[in-house]
């Protein structure tokens, strides 16, 4: 049983990025889909409450834009490994912080 539970430990911050990367893809694609404009890193708007709506978006959003960014193209078609590598290292460090965050709220609103 102990350890169970010592496995549990080494990969519960695997599953919180895993959360984390699955809660910003989802929320890319829908803030895509409703708002019909591609999803980017921003904090401009034209009212506080649309500034404050880009800004919670962006962090939300934000591991799986950096994901997309990371894969863009330089010219001549090739793909730069430093900022892919960068780009993947941020993401995921900003996926475990959301995840942490989501499912934070999740235990302590159902238990």
């Amino acid at each position: 049983m102990m350890r169970q539970i010592g496995m549990f430990k080494e990969l519960l911050p695997l599953y919180l990025i895993g959360v984390g990367l699955c809660l910003s893809g989802a929320g890319t694609h829908l803030y895509q889909w409703l708002g019909k404009q591609q999803a980017m890193l921003r904090y401009d708007g034209k009212t506080v409450v649309g500034m404050m709506g880009n800004l919670v978006m962006s962090f939300v959003c934000g591991p799986y834009i950096m994901l997309q960014l990371g894969w863009r193209q330089e010219e001549g078609g090739a793909l730069s490994m430093s900022s892919a590598m960068v780009s993947s290292v941020v993401a995921f460090g900003w996926a475990f912080i959301t995840g942490l965050m989501f499912m934070g709220a999740y235990v302590s609103l159902i238990h």
